[in-house]
């Protein structure tokens, strides 16, 4: 290979790291460099041409944002009792401030009870969320180069199931309303394709939506729909698709968003976060996309929301007490109409990917 032909495999390379990067650790905007494992899973590859289904319409409607600004002067209050917070947390805990090092923690609502869940000191772990019965968590850990797979941990003895045996770089899980199923992300390292892949609970019978790609999934509460977001007419966007791949439908008209979002549990809401790097934050819309809000208060670059099994609360990840700080990531809850801010994690490593369960 002549010396042109490596710099220019040497610079897609570096491309598709960035956007793994920038989608698939739940956006944190660390200034540090990226980790060995990470620089690992990733190599030059092509993007796969994706049939365009119909343009449908977008929703026009702007953002009205709230008026009130948070300072990190200001300090947030702990949860109280008369919050009513119930279930717990599982996220992603930074304890060894490394993103190849991160592990699995949980907490009760209030932010009690924290305590960390995997063992393996040596391996990233991420993307968890709780099954719909409370019993187990799934996350994406990494294998070996170029290779995460899904896992089940139980939480009654800390037994762990490997529910994947694929290549490529597969996060995300989500466990569906009926607990049978399992969706997740697959981003193929050779061909540069995002796919959500839908299986049997204990990984089987793993397919692709038909004609869908994107990351970061999400099911309805019915379990007939997968919330998603995705670049494939440009800008990056939420979409709702049947399971079959149908019935394609465009939710948002945001300026920036990421991906990670998620579905009231009584199917009225959807709640996802947009803007640039440190100025990120919550939105708050209709199912259909309609009647778009600003959730969060300015100014704690916001993101990565999950609403709470009563769908009173959102939970996301904020720096409102050390912006600024790449390790200064706590996990806030806030009431769905902008009321009642509280900080559950006080760390000095980032708690962030926050999912909200039974």
């Amino acid at each position: 290979m002549s010396n042109t032909s490596k710099q220019t495999n040497n610079f897609r390379k570096a491309g598709m790291l960035l956007l793994l990067l920038l989608i698939a650790g739940c956006n944190l905007p660390a200034a540090s460099s990226p980790t060995p494992d990470l620089l690992a899973t990733l190599q030059a590859s092509t993007p796969l041409t994706v049939p365009t289904l119909p343009l449908l319409e977008t929703p026009t409607a702007s953002p009205t944002p709230i008026t009130l600004t948070i300072t990190p002067a200001d300090g947030i209050p702990a949860p109280s009792p008369a919050d009513g917070l119930t279930g717990h947390i599982v996220f992603t805990c930074q304890i060894f401030k490394v993103q190849a090092r991160n592990q699995i923690c949980i907490m009760n609502a209030d932010g009690s009870g924290y305590r960390r869940l995997t063992t393996d000191d040596t391996r990233q772990h991420f993307y968890p969320s709780l099954s719909p019965d409370g019993k187990s968590v799934v996350y994406a850990a990494f294998f070996e180069t170029d290779n995460y797979e899904i896992y089940e941990l139980t939480l009654a003895d800390g037994t762990v199931k490997r529910l994947t045996n694929g290549y490529g770089v597969e996060t995300a899980p989500e466990i569906s309303p009926d607990g049978q199923s399992i969706v997740y992300t697959k981003f193929n390292t050779a061909t540069g394709n995002y796919q959500i892949i839908i299986a049997r609970r204990d990984g089987r019978d793993a397919d692709n939506i038909p004609r869908v790609n994107g990351w970061d999934p999400t099911w309805s509460p019915d379990g007939k729909r997968i919330l998603f977001a995705s670049d494939r007419r440009g800008a990056v966007q939420l979409y709702t698709v049947r399971l079959d791949g149908s019935d394609l439908q465009t939710i948002t008209s945001l300026p920036a968003i990421r991906g990670r979002s998620d579905w009231s549990p009584d199917g009225r809401f959807i709640v996802t976060y947009s803007g640039p790097a440190w100025n990120r934050e919550l939105y708050i819309m209709n199912a259909d996309g309609t009647n778009v809000r600003q959730l969060t208060p300015s100014g704690g670059n916001s993101q990565g929301p999950s609403f709470s099994p009563d769908g009173k609360w959102v939970v996301f990840t904020a720096y409102f007490d050390h912006y600024g700080d790449d390790h200064g990531c706590e996990i806030y809850v806030i009431r769905i109409d902008g009321t009642d801010l509280r900080r559950l994690t006080n760390n000095d490593y980032c708690d962030y990917q926050p999912r909200w369960g039974p």
